[in-house]
């Protein structure tokens, strides 16, 4: 009778033993299966879209050679746009230019609204001095939002006191503008001098520490070259 009940208790603790880890395993399946839908997405080493870590701004992650622009050093061709004004703007109208602050630009890219203020106060420091700035929207102007009566209605609202320019031209594909804002630095020869971001803060200009383009100016006016002479354009990209 003993030997009987043990081997009744061997075949239940065996079974218990089974059910358990028929158990075991499929929690483990389960858990394998939660971590592949947690890890969905681009691979680690892959392209990855939306905003950097650090809170930073979208950034340009192509090389110069790659977007097709110019480089330093290379001489700059020039437009002419049309102005919110009804009148064209060319670089060789502007008279006693020294040098000159292209900027592309637009009405509705978050990051271009940030530094409005910020080319109203370069264009009011600089362009006395031979450096104007000049901004141009190279945003499909079907949009009703970028068109020529919203780049008015914002020139006025801000109080731009620079030129406002449609980009009817593709003006942006030749220099290489991929974002807005993106400033390109030229001297009075129309060479580049400097390509890329105005400063290094685009969200609080109070703690802004480098400002990129006063200081290619600075240097030259000193007669020296830009340092650095290329940074990366934090804004949204162009739509034209």
């Amino acid at each position: 009778m003993k030997k009987i009940i043990l081997l009744i208790t061997a075949i239940c603790l065996s079974a218990s033993v089974l059910v358990s880890c028929k158990n075991d395993a499929k929690k483990a399946e389960a858990s394998v299966e939660n971590k592949k839908k947690e890890h969905k997405g681009p691979p680690p080493h892959g392209d990855k879209k939306g905003r950097p870590p650090g809170g930073k701004g979208p950034e340009q992650t192509k090389t110069l050679a790659e977007i097709g622009g110019y480089k330093i050093g290379e001489i700059a061709t020039d437009f002419n746009l049309k102005n919110i004004d009804g009148n064209n703007v060319s670089l060789a109208g502007l008279e006693n230019a020294k040098g000159y602050i292209v900027t592309f630009t637009c009405n509705e890219c978050p990051f271009s609204k940030l530094y409005e203020d910020r080319l109203v106060a370069l264009n009011n420091k600089y362009a006395a001095k031979g450096y104007p700035v000049i901004a141009i929207n190279s945003n499909n102007p079907s949009n009703e939002k970028e068109g020529f009566v919203a780049m008015q209605a914002r020139a006025k609202e801000k109080g731009f006191t620079f030129p406002y320019l449609v980009d009817g031209e593709k003006i942006y594909s030749k220099y290489g503008a991929v974002r807005t804002p993106h400033v390109f630095l030229l001297d009075k020869n129309r060479a580049v001098q400097y390509i890329g971001t105005i400063d290094d803060n685009a969200k609080s200009p109070e703690n802004v520490n480098i400002k990129y383009v006063e200081d290619a100016i600075e240097a030259l006016e000193k007669g020296e070259k830009p340092t650095p002479n290329l940074t990366k354009a934090i804004g949204c990209p162009i739509k034209a």
